[in-house]
């Protein structure tokens, strides 16, 4: 038996096409932990991009820098993949 996502892409597991419903469900969780990682790489990046703001020998973070950091860090309880996030909007 053929499953298809909603996009018509066949579902496939180690021997052909899913058809037993655990290796659907480990399928699509496998998945979700992929995109999830994926967003938490790009959010890491811009993390690391502003890293220079809380360093000791500089001046203090402004408000809007640490509400940007923040955003950043809570943005994996909010978005699950690159393709839905709307990122913050980094401060100058």
């Amino acid at each position: 038996m053929k499953h298809e996502l909603d996009d018509g892409s066949s579902i496939y597991g180690d021997l052909g096409d899913i058809t037993d419903l655990d290796e659907r469900y480990q399928f699509f969780e496998n998945l979700s932990n992929e995109l999830l990682n994926t967003l938490r790489i790009e959010r890491n990046k811009k993390l690391v991009e502003t890293d220079y703001w809380a360093f000791q020998d500089t001046s203090e973070m402004t408000q809007e820098q640490i509400a940007y950091r923040q955003a950043l860090r809570d943005i994996t309880n909010k978005y699950i993949s690159l393709q839905d996030v709307v990122w913050p909007t980094k401060p100058e």
